[in-house]
């Protein structure tokens, strides 16, 4: 069983940053592909970004390309979204998410994903 716990939300201006975490417990992180996706009122979860297990390979949802960055550190058990120029349509919940897949390219989905967080609120304002 894996726990995770996202942190780092919270209100930030239109073209502004900021930094989400998501700490994992178990000694097992970095056998899993971990993913970022987010769910805005009235929408269905969307993929935001995900990494492979050594972090040498990344994928990106077309909305957030150029501006999101993921990264973890196997050594923390933490996966990271850097979010740059936010836009207000980026405001959502966001969810970090484990899974036991092993190719990258299969990580797009919610289905490929076997636990996830609570979720963070991100607010953007214009």
């Amino acid at each position: 069983q894996v726990q995770l716990v996202e942190s780092g939300g919270g209100w930030v201006q239109a073209g502004g940053s900021l930094r989400l975490s998501c700490a994992t417990s178990g000694r097992t992180f970095s056998t899993y592909i971990m993913g970022w996706f987010r769910q805005a009122p009235g929408k269905e979860r969307e993929f935001v970004a995900s990494i492979s297990r050594s972090g040498g390979r990344t994928l990106y949802g077309d909305s957030v390309k150029g501006r999101f960055t993921i990264s973890r550190d196997n050594a923390k058990n933490t996966v990271y979204l850097q979010m740059n120029s936010l836009k207000t349509e980026d405001t959502a919940v966001y969810y970090c998410a484990a899974s036991r897949r092993s190719a990258v390219a299969d990580s797009t989905t919610l289905s490929a994903y076997d636990y996830w967080g609570q979720g963070t609120q991100v607010t953007v304002s214009s």
